[in-house]
């Protein structure tokens, strides 16, 4: 038969389809790498952190299914990045000022003894608890949901049971209501998905 177009992609999608998906909720991470991003063309600075879930039925998740994937442009899913305030005044770097100390506090609360210094690359190796939320999307025409890192949270809270859940988010369109609801069978699973990227669903 004659080649059809995006058929790469296509296998892509059906390969990263077939994999684990990781439930929404709290869990214990520990981050394995950190990198300053300096922002370009305007946007602001970042800081990228790598992690992987340290406890649970979960455990290694992030590991497993790198191991388990067959591409050969894989990229390791458990990743967040954190914008860094630019102290331009706005409520939108207010809201970023928020979510910062939300970080920063939850990695203090989680590490007897570490005490922020506007050092980020000492997080690595620490503990942090992570909770991921549902969001669903459309991408070319088609309704997907996955889950995402949302804010970060003290182990403790993890441990004890009293982590506050992440809502469900819907963006492009996305109609579906309730907590979570799979759209048919085209239930996809993870990282922060920007709005202009067309297939990279996480996990």
């Amino acid at each position: 038969m004659k080649k059809f177009n995006g058929y790469e992609d296509a296998k892509k999608q059906a390969q990263a389809a077939g994999g684990p998906k990781l439930p929404a909720g709290a869990y214990v991470c520990k981050v394995l790498a950190v990198k300053y991003e300096s922002g370009e063309d305007g946007n602001s600075d970042r800081i990228a952190v790598q992690f992987d879930i340290a406890e649970g039925e979960q455990k290694d998740f992030f590991k497993k299914q790198y191991e388990g994937n067959t591409n050969e442009d894989k990229k390791w899913k458990g990743s967040v990045r954190l914008y860094v305030p630019t102290d331009d005044g706005s409520k939108e770097d207010a809201w970023t000022k928020r979510s910062f100390a939300g970080w920063t506090d939850s990695f203090e609360k989680s590490n007897p003894g570490y005490s922020w210094d506007w050092d980020e690359s000492k997080w690595k190796n620490k503990l942090v608890g992570i909770v991921f939320g549902t969001t669903g999307t459309v991408i070319n025409g088609r309704s997907v949901t996955y889950t995402e890192p949302r804010f970060a949270v003290e182990i403790a809270k993890i441990r004890d049971g009293s982590a506050p859940e992440a809502k469900f988010k819907a963006k492009n369109g996305y109609t579906a209501t309730g907590s979570a609801p799979a759209p048919k069978e085209d239930a996809d699973g993870f990282l922060q998905v920007p709005e202009n990227v067309e297939e990279e669903i996480p996990f």
